[in-house]
Formats: C-alpha cells, sequence, structure tokens
C-alpha cells in the first residue's frame, strides 16, 4: 500500500484506547494470469485469509451485498460483540471478492457501499468508522451526529 494509506490507517489506529485495538493484516493477492484462473485466486486469498482468523473471533465479511449499517447501528454492532466477549475480525476480499469459504465462516456480512472501492480507501475508510463508532460508544466529540 502506499505510504499515505498506511499513515492514514495509523492515524486512527493511534486514536483508540488499548482495550479498542485495530490492526490491520494483510495477506498478498493471489496471482492472476494465464495458468492460474479466477476462482483458484480467490480460494487461495480465501485460504490466507481465514489462516489469521482465530477460532473464537466474530467474523464480519465485508461485502456489497451485505447489510448496509449506519454508523450508530456500526457502533451498537461492536458494542454488543465485545460484550459478547469477541473480537471482531473485517475479512475484506481481493479484487474479485471473497471466496465462499470466507462467506460461510463469517457470522454476519457487512457493506461499506454499493460503490465498487478502490483497496486503499476501504482501508482508511474502516480505520476511521472503527474509531467513529468507537467515538459513539464514549460520547467523544469526534463523531457529531445532527
Amino acid at each position: 500500500m502506499p505510504r499515505w494509506v498506511d499513515e492514514g490507517v495509523s492515524e486512527y489506529a493511534k486514536r483508540l484506547p488499548a482495550d479498542f485495538n485495530f490492526s490491520v493484516s494483510e495477506v498478498p493477492m493471489a496471482k492472476r494470469g494465464k495458468s492460474i484462473d479466477i476462482a483458484q485466486a480467490i480460494r487461495k486469498e480465501s485460504d490466507a485469509l481465514l489462516g489469521r482468523v482465530r477460532p473464537q473471533d466474530y467474523v464480519v465479511a465485508m461485502e456489497v451485498g451485505g447489510k448496509v449499517l449506519s454508523t450508530e447501528d456500526l457502533a451498537a454492532r461492536f458494542d454488543a460483540i465485545r460484550m459478547q466477549g469477541q473480537n471482531v475480525a473485517l475479512l475484506v476480499g481481493g479484487p474479485d471478492g471473497l471466496g465462499g469459504d470466507c462467506l460461510a465462516r463469517a457470522d454476519e456480512k457487512w457493506s461499506l457501499s454499493a460503490l465498487t472501492l478502490p483497496h486503499p480507501l476501504v482501508r482508511i475508510l474502516v480505520a476511521e468508522q472503527v474509531y467513529r463508532a468507537w467515538s459513539i460508544l464514549n460520547s467523544h466529540p469526534y463523531h457529531r451526529a445532527g
């Protein structure tokens, strides 16, 4: 990722307290080409993503067709999941989306937007929304809903 993406994600992550940790775990995009079909690439990426998920994690697949949440709803979902004692693992697929194994493992499916968003912006958008959700849960002035 370009430096500006890492800096943007870092900025939001460092604002969060230790008990609301946010981290990014990147898996390499599977190679695409004449000898590797798309389904094979998606399977490889899915295996790598699921290899980073712990059995006790609450897994959310980020999917265009997933549930659309307001920021307040997102905060409420994070709070409910944390109250269950689980960590949230947000899975973002490669350019061809998430594989069936990731979707099957997911406890929920959420959508960031009906728009197709580039991965660098998705990282920053997710980091910012996690921080904004925390700010709502803690009555921090960062989130000023109308």
